[in-house]
């Protein structure tokens, strides 16, 4: 299985890049992982809020292969502590797919269109975090839940 996280926008400070380039590394250690980033959408203070989901959604459905599955990170969507999410991510692994897709929205979260396709939603917090920060706060725990999976020291119980 390969695991996508598709963000919208470039992380434009160097340190917190670094650090998730760090955990991407490591990912690699367990499985495929790609972070793909999408272009900011040009013009958007001429744009609605809806019309800007719409502009996203469009990128980042045209980025889904047909047998993708994806999954939304969404202050709505089902909370997991650390070793919940390394269940889900073991019980995905072990029904066959080929790419688990996860999507960051932007500023104002994804269009009705992504929600359709969507085969869930995970929420990291009930607080509101920068969405670079959720990239790496993500993929930390990504990480941390192959270790889990793996008993190594990473996570202490």
């Amino acid at each position: 299985m390969t695991i996508t996280l598709i963000a919208v926008g470039k992380t434009d400070q160097k340190q917190l890049q670094h650090l998730i380039d760090d955990y991407v590394k490591r990912l690699g250690h367990y499985i495929k992982f790609k972070l793909e980033v999408l272009p900011d959408i040009k013009n958007v203070k001429h744009l609605s809020e809806q019309q800007q989901k719409q502009k996203e959604g469009e990128l980042l459905l045209n980025k889904l292969a047909p047998t993708d599955s994806l999954v939304v990170l969404d202050e709505n969507g089902k909370a997991y502590n650390s070793v919940e999410f390394s269940v889900f991510l073991q019980k995905k692994m072990n029904s066959g797919l080929k790419n688990l897709v996860f999507a960051i929205g932007g500023p104002y979260g994804f269009s009705k269109e992504v929600y359709a396709k969507a085969i869930g939603k995970i929420a990291l917090s009930k607080m509101t975090f920068s969405h670079q920060m959720v990239r790496l706060f993500f993929i930390e725990q990504l990480y941390r839940g192959f270790t889990i999976l793996k008993n190594e020291p990473y996570h202490h119980r």
